[in-house]
């Protein structure tokens, strides 16, 4: 299985206190050695680095972890290949564009039986289930949405809707994001925890490294991170429940 990481936050925030966490159990901590990426949102744009190699080994993943890239929505993957061969284009997140939006996807989960997913206008470029299930889902979207609805609620609340389908093919953990709204939807195994003042101190689990909080926010921040497992030990995660949904907006659970 591959792990998944996402933030979402009312102000530009870095991840890589989180980040830092994760990219130790891409061979290190963990066996998602097959390859790991990151897509961070800055203003209508947004910018991904992705790598074939662990991440514990990937000197892209030790630049991304140094350099505090500020954003509002971040998605992360690590991957443990089962699906296709380690290689680039099968190297999570996945982005799409939608109604002139870029629309950022990452799948923690094997798929079976999805030879009826044929979508039409989207396309893989790889050959993993994961990337096929997300061009079937943009194009469902596309069936039921017309035009661009003035708010992109509703467009993340029918994917929340079509994953049930996804995941009666086996196990689909997802994470979903326009630069503005996360969706992350749950077959098995997904954690989320809000952070907000007073903060405090956290330690993460992988790596020898705590960082306080209050002294790298204001008052008024409001930073929700979502993983496969949880990176800190001194904190009260909250795991989503099996067939359930969360969907974030600026740090906020809608």
């Amino acid at each position: 299985m591959c792990e998944l990481l996402g933030m979402s936050a009312n102000v530009p925030t870095d991840i890589c206190f989180s980040f830092s966490g994760l990219l130790e159990r891409g061979g290190n901590t963990g066996p998602h050695k097959d390859g790991w990426g990151i897509t961070f949102y800055e203003g209508k744009g947004c910018r991904t680095f992705k790598d074939p190699l662990p991440s514990c080994e990937s000197e892209i993943a030790k630049l991304v972890k140094q350099y505090p890239i500020k954003s509002c929505s971040v998605i992360s993957h690590i991957r443990q290949g089962n699906r296709g061969e380690v290689c680039l284009e099968n190297t999570h997140p996945f982005t799409r564009e939608l109604w002139g939006k870029e629309i950022t996807y990452a799948h923690n989960g094997q798929l079976s039986d999805y030879d009826d997913l044929t979508p039409e206008f989207y396309q893989p470029v790889g050959d993993t289930d994961s990337e096929l299930a997300y061009c079937w889902l943009l194009d469902e979207i596309r069936k039921k949405f017309t035009e661009k609805p003035l708010d992109m609620a509703p467009v993340f609340l029918y994917a929340a809707e079509l994953a049930p389908q996804l995941k009666f093919k086996g196990v689909f953990n997802m994470l979903l994001t326009d630069g503005e709204y996360v969706l992350a939807y749950c077959t098995n195994n997904l954690h989320w925890i809000t952070r907000r003042a007073p903060f405090g101190k956290a330690s993460l689990i992988d790596a020898d490294v705590i960082i306080d909080f209050q002294k790298e926010t204001t008052p008024n921040d409001v930073v929700t991170v979502i993983a496969t497992r949880p990176l800190t030990e001194n904190e009260d995660w909250q795991k989503i429940e099996e067939g359930d949904f969360k969907l974030f907006k600026l740090g906020e659970l809608v």
